[in-house]
């Protein structure tokens, strides 16, 4: 069965997060210019919910100034990851302490199509959406998790779009150990999907999956 990408948290933990994200969504506007500078528009801004962490809410004061990046299923935000806009502030992404592991952009499973691809991470999930790929994404070529090759039965090709460099590689790899249907789409050496989309535009990484 398709889905099933994310475990369950409480319904309290739920509404937390879920509040989180409307404050930081309607604090968005410092990381506009970020955001544009990766191509990222604003409809897919709005449809992602994306944040930003100008007014923390109480517990969430060491991600001021990051961008907010919710995981949101068809029962709510799950999840958040903060992720810095600049590289001096220290690590790229900080998660919750004790925060699971969760396959990002899962309503994409709800998409009536029996091609998708897995992504190596938010942004270039967000962009390949964002060029008409269905897609789900990983938090990193090291977050990938057994049981969620389930998430993927019931479709007849699953492309595993990773990044051009050794862990990209690895993560393929041990995808396509799991998923007989997997293909492995590998970006060039160097790059990621949103690199290569500003490079060579949308109907390029369509092209790459065939469609």
């Amino acid at each position: 069965m398709k889905g099933q990408g994310s475990v369950t948290v409480s319904v309290e933990l739920k509404r937390s997060l879920q509040q989180a994200a409307e404050l930081y969504h309607a604090q968005l506007g410092p990381a506009v210019p970020y955001l544009m500078g990766r191509g990222v528009t604003e409809e897919t801004a709005n449809t992602f919910q994306l944040g930003y962490v100008s007014d923390p809410q109480i517990g969430h004061e060491q991600y001021r100034g990051r961008l907010a990046i919710p995981f949101i299923t068809p029962s709510g935000v799950i999840d958040i990851r903060f992720r810095a806009l600049d590289s001096d502030e220290g690590a790229k992404y900080l998660t919750r302490p004790g925060a699971s592991s969760h396959l990002y952009n899962v309503s994409a499973f709800q998409v009536d199509t029996d091609i998708i691809c897995i992504c190596e991470g938010e942004f270039d999930t967000m962009i390949a959406t964002q060029c008409g790929v269905t897609a789900v994404g990983v938090s990193g070529a090291n977050n990938w998790k057994d049981w969620y090759q389930r998430a993927f039965r019931d479709y007849r090709k699953v492309f595993v779009l990773t990044d051009g460099d050794s862990a990209g590689r690895e993560l393929g790899n041990r995808i396509a150990k799991q998923i007989d249907v997997a293909v492995i789409a590998p970006m060039p050496d160097g790059m990621d999907v949103n690199e290569f989309v500003q490079a060579h535009g949308g109907q390029a990484l369509r092209d790459r999956v065939g469609l």
